[in-house]
């Protein structure tokens, strides 16, 4: 299994919410780069950079620490929050992002997301399965829509969808652990897929579980931000 560290971006610097809740920030590092080349230092290949101002903003907003992280590291960042356009897209894999995540994109322009797909192939673009209660979150987790998680991944899949990080909204940021039934029940449906899990990671008891389940990876955040897990501890799972 994949670990995946992640760095959200605010105005340029490291942040962490609960939630999603943009009033929870909590700033760990005012140099994003900082924080991964220790990631790289220890061994680690992979990125989960988010741009929160973007997912607001409904367009790419931190493309110059994408661009920074991708020049002066050598992970493999895939990028999300804001991508909405052709011409974000352009920008984040210009920029140096080996992957983007598309969420609120595929639930409100599903012909265009499908396009993208198409246009870059499946082991270039993620589906963002983010649900609280079962049900898509869009906007930044700001929107709840009607859209049902596994039908929705599922819709993604016949249409080319290989990657799915899904994240259970109420369990993000809380280092209350993962949701481990949600990735069950996705995996027992499409056990081919390539799921990654995001979200409530604590522990690496937590990541054994997931990698255990058959998760493809696991995004971890808060927990290693609040000393939770430490980063020779990841590097070795990871292994």
């Amino acid at each position: 299994m994949r670990i995946i560290p992640a760095i959200d971006i605010i105005e340029g610097k490291c942040v962490r919410l609960s939630k999603g809740d943009y009033d929870t920030k909590k700033i760990y590092n005012e140099d994003p780069l900082e924080v991964a080349q220790q990631f790289e230092d220890s061994g680690l290949q992979y990125l989960h950079l988010v741009d929160l101002d973007g997912a607001k903003a409904k367009h790419i907003v931190n493309w110059k620490v994408l661009e920074k992280l991708a020049t002066k590291t050598s992970l493999k960042i895939d990028f999300g929050g804001g991508i909405k356009s052709d011409e974000d897209l352009r920008i984040a894999f210009e920029c140096g992002a080996k992957q983007i995540t598309g969420g609120s994109i595929a639930v409100k322009e599903p012909v265009k997301f499908t396009s993208w797909i198409t246009a870059y192939g499946s082991e270039k673009i993620i589906l963002g399965a983010d649900a609280l209660d079962g049900k898509i979150a869009v906007s930044g987790w700001q929107e709840e829509s009607d859209l049902k998680i596994d039908t929705f991944i599922q819709d993604y899949v016949s249409k080319g969808i290989k990657y799915v990080i899904s994240t259970d909204i109420s369990k993000d940021g809380m280092l209350e652990g993962p949701s481990f039934d949600l990735y069950q029940s996705i995996l027992d449906k499409l056990p081919d897929l390539n799921l990654i899990a995001s979200g409530g990671v604590s522990s690496i008891d937590d990541l054994i579980k997931l990698k255990e389940q058959g998760l493809e990876g696991a995004i971890v955040g808060k927990a290693i931000y609040e000393n939770r897990v430490t980063l020779k501890e990841l590097s070795e799972i990871n292994a």
